[in-house]
């Protein structure tokens, strides 16, 4: 054997059916689409959801509620999550680039610092948006906070 006599297994090719092609062909005349009718057309195109002339999921399930199309969201922060990185890496001030560099945030991000667990450490903490128990708590310590 070797690349000159090669064949497709028995049976794994099949001729393709060439419909439209006269009425010698047994495909000719309706080219098997049955007569008259939309799907019979040219540029017929089934609606996306259309279940056969069923009502369509779509319609049969409630709507509720509505999506608020100027919602900002923010990737919350906890400041016991800040501590940790204090404690880690010996830090003074937390910035967006600082996040990023250990995993807790994105460069498209809005980051939001909340006010959840204890802080230690006096930080110069910048973000998008803070909790009021976050501004208390990084200010208790005397640190500063800044938005961006």
């Amino acid at each position: 054997m070797d690349l000159s006599n090669l064949k497709p297994a028995k049976g794994s090719v099949k001729n393709k059916k060439r419909i439209g092609r006269g009425q010698g062909s047994g495909r000719g005349g309706t080219s098997t689409k049955g007569h008259k009718g939309a799907q019979s057309r040219s540029g017929y195109k089934r609606k996306s959801g259309f279940e056969g002339g069923q009502m369509p999921l779509f319609r049969r399930v409630p709507k509720f509620g509505f999506k608020n199309i100027n919602r900002k969201e923010y990737r919350a922060i906890n400041i016991s999550t800040l501590q940790k990185l204090v404690d880690d890496k010996k830090l003074s001030a937390i910035n967006q680039e600082v996040l990023i560099q250990n995993g807790l945030a994105s460069k498209n991000d809005l980051i939001k610092i909340l006010g959840q667990g204890e802080l230690k450490a006096k930080l110069e903490v910048t973000a998008h948006a803070f909790s009021k128990t976050a501004i208390e708590a990084i200010e208790a310590q005397g640190g500063t906070t800044t938005k961006m």
